[in-house]
């Protein structure tokens, strides 16, 4: 009678054992009591291979199929395969499309309650996952103790290509798609491609219009918490990272080392359409744009098309007239801070890009990249009338004038 009780409480829904740190409720006392060495944070079970440590030896199993790569459970919509029966679970519903359980303040859409609780803690601000190492705060168990790892230091899984390290084997495969260019998950509104379904549901924000965290400082709205904390460090101005070579200060890591390249001139991702060289995947997959034509942000005034919503944005102020970003010493306001930016340094006088032929200094390394095809002798702009070559695009403008006889 007491296993048809436990049974029944499934199909009810009752859950009277409730752990008193974080409030979860389960069926039976048994559960409760797994659930609660999380809290605890006793983990008997660990791995010789990486040293990540499990409350339970099953958990430990699971885990060993990470390093043997061994995936017995595959879904038979796109062949993936999984370490264990739950995870397959998880990923079937992608195919799917269910998503039953909506969270009523956002609107955004879940498979699992699970998935739901923990999206409806990033508004309320509860943070019950604490690390005991440094004392930061996480919504769900899972986000803790991905986090946990960044302690250990331990990273197991290699790259074979770049030689890049990662902490769990889900980042490194999501690392290898840069090397493969496979991007299996394509958004049905611009056909724009994505590595993994989390970036693409990011993307798809970006149509939906949903942003429900607002910054209370400019107004401007974002689909996702962390997205808004680091847009915050805009305003609070801190910029931990120093660039060595020029000062550049940056509000996180991964700005300064991408910006390190233009001082080095290495560019180690390249276009295979066009050849071209960009420091960071980021500004690849925007150059890609071009070749494939796809513009699916357009302006409402004026129907120019364009490949990225920053770049509609940033367009619309000219309609707008809107010029927020004002210069301290002379008054002069832009559109875009990144150009406040650029024009403060006529201020200051530092020009930390210098030609290695002739040693002229500039400011920006894009006066520096125009000046260097005078030595180059590469003209890229042509005269259409008569053939003459220029280096820049103005000098050809103004050559254009002494055809049609208009000179400014």
């Amino acid at each position: 009678m007491d296993h048809l009780r436990r049974h029944q409480r499934i199909h009810s829904g009752d859950r009277p054992f409730i752990c008193e740190q974080c409030g979860k409720g389960f069926t039976e006392s048994s559960d409760l009591k797994k659930h609660q060495l999380i809290h605890s944070g006793v983990k008997p079970f660990s791995c010789e291979q990486c040293g990540r440590c499990f409350i339970r030896k099953s958990d430990l199993k699971q885990h060993h199929f990470v390093h043997s790569g061994v995936k017995p459970f595959s879904c038979d919509h796109c062949g993936r395969g999984f370490t264990c029966v739950s995870k397959l679970q998880r990923h079937q519903l992608i195919h799917s499309a269910v998503k039953p359980f909506c969270c009523g303040q956002c609107g955004r859409s879940f498979n699992e309650m699970s998935d739901l609780n923990s999206h409806q803690l990033t508004h309320s601000g509860v943070k019950p996952y604490i690390c005991n190492q440094c004392g930061k705060a996480f919504t769900c168990i899972s986000k803790l103790k991905r986090h946990q790892v960044t302690h250990s230091g331990i990273k197991a899984f290699v790259c074979g290509e770049c030689g890049k390290a990662f902490t769990e084997k889900g980042d490194l495969k999501r690392h290898q798609f840069v090397h493969s260019g496979v991007k299996p998950f394509t958004c049905e509104q611009c056909g724009k491609s994505f590595t993994c379904p989390s970036k693409l549901k990011t993307h798809k924000l970006i149509h939906s219009g949903i942003t429900a965290f607002t910054c209370e400082q400019c107004g401007k709205g974002f689909a996702f918490s962390g997205i808004l904390k680091k847009h915050q460090l805009i305003h609070s101005g801190v910029k931990p990272f120093k660039c060595d070579q020029c000062g550049k200060c940056f509000t996180r890591r991964g700005d300064l080392k991408t910006h390190q390249f233009t001082h080095s001139d290495v560019k180690p991702f390249s276009c295979e359409e066009c050849g071209k060289g960009f420091v960071s995947h980021r500004s690849l997959k925007r150059h890609q744009l071009i070749h494939s034509g796809v513009k699916a942000f357009i302006c409402g005034e004026c129907g120019k098309a364009f490949t990225e919503m920053g770049e509609l944005k940033r367009h619309q102020f000219t309609h707008s007239g809107v010029k927020p970003f004002s210069c301290d010493q002379c008054g002069k306001c832009f559109s875009q801070k990144g150009d406040l930016k650029n024009h403060q340094l006529l201020h200051s006088g530092i020009k930390p890009f210098s030609c290695g032929q002739c040693g002229k200094a500039f400011t920006l390394i894009t006066n520096l990249r125009r000046h260097q095809l005078t030595h180059s002798g590469v003209k890229p702009f042509s005269c259409g009338q008569c053939g003459k070559a220029f280096t820049h695009k103005r000098y050809l403008i103004n050559h254009l004038q002494t055809h049609s006889g208009h000179k400014q």
